[in-house]
């Protein structure tokens, strides 16, 4: 959410990081809303200091045996009673609003964001790996005579209706391995602490991380009240919801493997082929809970993590900053890695690893408890892909990809493949 103090101080500076993600000023509105509030708190102060004032005076006109003054008192500590109770009531429903109206506004942005409309305004900051060069025209995924064995569309429609997938045979070993090396590259090497979380949440958690309430319609809710999470981002960065801790112990590092679930809502006639965007799927996530002065530093950091893995995997990508028009709701900077894919012949986003600032932490009430002492601060919260698993499946078996249908796999996945080599052109890992 925002600091509301520093929309008070500076409304011109909130209505200008709207402005650049093309949102219209709303200093004004969230002002009014927040002197109509305190208006009414301090309202209501008054009141309730003029009834405890009158409740001590009912008191002294009894003993005094003077029953007009006493009555009078009385009737005067009823009325502001009830006065207090109402103005009370109000404020707590303008308190409300505000909060709500808070609740649906996006994040600023971080002064290095590039300004611009879309995707196409983003800037590439690096690449690594050369795309390789065939000799035959490369197919998609989904295309490949050994991989259409162990990936079957038509069951999962069956059982599930359109944008699922049922993975067998060498295809889903393949899948469960990808999973497997991020995980053991992340715990082992890059000193993130494994996770196993819940896919079902409570509603303040998507409010937490920002899910809600502008994005509901993105993802499934049970009649339970539930929440299917749509990424691991959610439980991860909601470990601290509502807790102090100790500056001593940030950073917090997490990773989770888990299955996610997105309505793809507004995303129709959008990659419809094959597994690129699907309504279940897995991703390692990553999340770093941080002192505010070194967030920038660790989203570098966990940037160069997912990197790790693309560069394990022999893949080709690119790394973009997204520029101001292509940024998510709750984040101040964000880095898209795109991994090259040779059946569209594009780079395609495989991860986002982003930078909320201390947005995330106010609407969780996440703080830590500074070393030298003073007032709990907010932390800051960062989450990254690394990375979603099928794509990077995809990314695997398209650049991997043989003439007869084979896909060579890479060396890092070997170990975790039995020894395995290779998906064979009939579908077998040998």
């Amino acid at each position: 959410m925002h600091d509301i103090k520093a929309i008070r101080e500076n409304p011109e500076a909130f209505d200008a990081g709207l402005a650049r993600r093309g949102a219209a000023p709303m200093s004004s509105e969230v002002l009014k809303l927040d002197e109509a509030r305190r208006a009414k708190i301090l309202a209501a102060e008054t009141a309730q200091s003029d009834q405890k004032k009158a409740a001590k005076e009912v008191g002294a006109a009894k003993a005094k045996g003077d029953e007009t003054e006493f009555e009078r008192l009385r009737a005067l500590v009823g009325e502001k009673k009830a006065e207090v109770a109402a103005m009370q009531t109000e404020a707590k429903e303008l308190d409300a609003q505000l909060t709500d109206l808070l609740m649906g506004l996006p994040n600023g942005l971080h002064a290095d964001v590039p300004d611009g409309a879309d995707e196409e305004d983003n800037v590439e900051v690096r690449h690594w790996g050369t795309p390789r060069e065939f000799t035959f025209t490369p197919k998609e995924h989904f295309e490949l005579s050994g991989v259409q064995p162990g990936m079957d569309f038509e069951t999962a429609a069956k059982l599930s209706g359109s944008r699922f997938v049922v993975l067998s045979k060498g295809v889903a070993r393949v899948h469960r391995a990808l999973a497997q090396m991020m995980l053991d590259t992340h715990i082992d090497e890059h000193g993130l602490q494994e996770t196993w979380t819940p896919v079902l949440v409570r509603e303040e958690m998507m409010y937490g991380t920002g899910q809600l309430p502008k994005f509901g319609e993105d993802s499934y809710k049970t009649e339970d009240g539930w929440w299917l999470v749509p990424t691991a981002e959610v439980t991860l960065t909601n470990i601290v919801n509502g807790e102090t801790v100790e500056e001593a112990s940030l950073p917090l590092r997490f990773c989770a493997h888990t299955q996610c679930f997105r309505s793809e809502a507004g995303s129709a006639g959008r990659d419809t082929s094959g597994m690129l965007r699907q309504h279940q799927f897995e991703k390692v996530e990553m999340v770093s809970i941080v002192h505010p002065e070194k967030s920038m530093e660790e989203h570098d950091r966990m940037t160069s993590c997912a990197e790790a893995i693309l560069e394990k995997l022999g893949l080709p990508y690119r790394t973009v900053v997204l520029c101001s028009g292509d940024m998510g709701f709750g984040m101040i900077k964000t880095h898209d890695l795109e991994v090259w894919l040779p059946g569209q012949n594009k780079y395609r986003e495989i991860s986002s690893v982003s930078v909320a600032g201390d947005f995330q932490a106010r609407r969780m009430n996440a703080r830590f408890k500074p070393a030298a002492g003073g007032k709990p601060e907010f932390v800051h919260t960062l989450n990254g892909s690394g990375l979603a698993v099928g794509r990077a499946l995809i990314a695997v078996l398209e650049n991997g990809q043989q003439e007869d249908g084979s896909v060579n796999l890479p060396a890092a996945l070997h170990p975790y493949l039995g020894g395995k080599t290779k998906l064979s052109a009939e579908g077998a890992l040998v």
